[in-house]
């Protein structure tokens, strides 16, 4: 189960709104044929993992690993667990029951009423942890959310205004290396969220350039359509949702969506709502401190990774306050990087 899990790495950013599988096939003692999900559209891990197998004779004898529950219904591929009673798999051992309310156990009934010998909850923590996306997103009905920020040595975000260029620019904390790891962090989630001033300052452009790999959606709060035309959000390469509280959005370019917000309820829930709309699972919010603050306020996040870089503003924008419990401490480069998880 531990190299299902490993193997089902690879799909992390490709795979979603699906899970993102692991699965081998074991014959007397030894590993046989394995697969991780394919790109979103594509095969499932089972269905991998079996057409690996060279010898197809064997899988009458063989042991299915799987981390996730096995799918029992038709979407952008056919049922897995149709494959695996075809295939005549007589053992199957399963990390994690899908909470997807099109599975939810009924693979598992499936696979039993076929005459398979099923064994459920093996690692179930070690997938739990693995498969927290696509949990969180079935469960809570909300994208898994990663806050992400910079701070430097004294514990600013930003610099006062008059410090900045007149043009808009990002104003860097960190190195180059942990620029680059938020650029791979960025393949690996789906969406990536920023309000009004910080669009208005930085001009950024939130695609993963220095990484290979997926462009997240961009996902903009902007509630009285302060942001020109001329910025890099709107520059229709990456799809881009921008929240707002004004109907007439039709100044925009294609690519564009927009979503009403009522800015006079709380935010949160309602960004949440429009997220689960458009099947995003993970959401790394990166500003600015107003925004992280919101989402903190409202106990709305799962992990926070915080770089400090060795500058010290003396004044400026505080970096927000937050309660978690610290996971991992390391270096990049000359930056210190902190992993938080949630209490809540």
């Amino acid at each position: 189960m531990l190299r299902c899990i490993e193997i089902a790495k690879n799909g992390l950013g490709t795979t979603a709104p699906n899970p993102m599988v692991g699965a081998l096939l074991v014959y007397n003692g030894k590993i046989i044929g394995e697969g991780f999900t394919s790109a979103y559209g594509g095969p499932h891990a089972e269905v991998n993992a079996i057409a690996s197998v060279e010898d197809k004779s064997l899988l009458s004898k063989a042991t299915l690993y799987v981390t996730l529950e096995p799918c029992c219904h038709f979407g952008k591929t056919p049922p897995c667990t149709d494959l695996i009673i075809k295939s005549k798999i007589p053992h199957v051992i399963i990390g994690l029951t899908d909470p997807h309310e099109k599975v939810s156990g009924q693979g598992i009934r499936k696979l039993r009423s076929a005459g398979i010998d099923v064994i459920t909850g093996v690692l179930e923590k070690e997938c739990r942890e693995h498969h927290r996306r696509f949990l969180c997103f079935h469960t809570k009905k909300r994208p898994y959310v990663i806050l992400k920020w910079a701070q430097t040595a004294d514990g600013f975000i930003a610099p006062e205004r008059h410090r900045r260029d007149a043009t808009p620019r990002p104003f860097w904390i960190t190195q180059s290396n942990s620029r680059q790891l938020v650029h791979k962090w960025r393949t690996e989630e789906q969406a990536i969220l920023v309000g009004t001033h910080t669009v208005l300052e930085d001009n950024p452009k939130l695609n993963a350039r220095y990484w290979i790999g997926k462009n997240p959606i961009r996902i903009i709060i902007d509630k009285e359509l302060k942001v020109p035309r001329s910025h890099h959000v709107f520059d229709g390469t990456i799809t881009t949702i921008v929240l707002t509280g004004i109907k007439k959005t039709d100044r925009y370019a294609e690519k564009i969506i927009f979503e009403l917000l009522d800015y006079s309820k709380a935010l949160v829930p309602q960004i949440f709502e429009i997220c689960y709309r458009h099947n995003i699972i993970s959401l790394i919010v990166e500003g600015g401190a107003q925004t992280l603050q919101t989402f903190i306020a409202a106990h709305a996040w799962d992990e926070a990774r915080v770089f400090t870089g060795n500058a010290f503003f003396k004044k400026g924008i505080e970096a927000p306050v937050h309660s978690g419990t610290l996971t991992c401490t390391s270096m990049v480069g000359s930056d210190e990087l902190k992993i938080y998880r949630s209490d809540d």
